[in-house]
């Protein structure tokens, strides 16, 4: 027999073939109180975006990475500018930020709302089902290995963000009162984070200042 297990199952071209199997699993926790409940009922219009410091690509994108390391004559053993193989460039470690999420929690601070950014890279910021402009003053540097795939797959920064983390993988949704404190924590958990942004009441869009880039709701096709 079959299940189908909690989560999703992806799409993974050239690894799921005939001939092979996919195993994946789930966990299920329980939230001891309600008031540690975070949804996106929580939004409020003027809400500070905290985004946190990713360590590269993680695992979302790949797809991409293999046709890129396919056109070079040295594939993965390919050098980036800062001498790293492009290979080992794309196995980095993923941050795991339920420990910082926790402390934020017992420290008092009032998270809104929390979006780990995945597949649809910074898109992915403005998934709450409320109509909110989502506006990106700040961001951080995308590491060397963005700007490679970027170069080799010839694809403009709106590709780009639209697609991967590029060096922010997680937003925090939190008043402003708050920001420093949990900058102060996310310090503590030898973390990096920046006051990206905020929320404003709006049709539904996330605008990218810095890059110019604009990503309407449509953009965001979500089951």
């Amino acid at each position: 027999g079959a299940s189908w297990g909690g989560g999703e199952t992806a799409t993974m071209k050239q690894i799921i073939v005939p001939g092979t199997s996919e195993f994946a699993g789930s966990a299920i926790g329980i939230i001891p109180s309600q008031k540690r409940l975070i949804t996106d009922k929580g939004l409020k219009n003027g809400d500070r975006i905290l985004l946190l410091k990713s360590n590269g690509v993680n695992a979302n994108g790949i797809s991409l990475t293999r046709a890129v390391a396919k056109r070079l004559p040295k594939g993965y053993a390919t050098k980036l500018s800062d001498g790293t193989m492009y290979g080992e460039a794309l196995l980095t470690k993923t941050n795991i930020y339920a420990k910082l999420i926790q402390d934020l929690l017992d420290a008092g601070i009032n998270i809104h709302y929390l979006s780990n950014i995945t597949g649809h890279g910074l898109r992915k910021i403005m998934r709450a089902r409320k109509n909110f402009i989502y506006v990106i003053d700040t961001i951080f540097p995308s590491q060397e290995v963005f700007l490679f795939i970027q170069k080799h797959a010839h694809l403009n920064d709106e590709e780009m963000y639209g697609t991967y983390n590029m060096g922010m993988d997680y937003a925090i949704f939190i008043p402003e009162k708050d920001i420093r404190k949990a900058q102060k924590i996310v310090r503590k958990n030898k973390l990096e984070s920046i006051d990206a942004g905020y929320i404003e009441t709006g049709e539904r869009k996330m605008i990218i200042k810095p890059k110019n880039i604009t990503f309407k709701s449509e953009t965001l096709n979500l089951r």
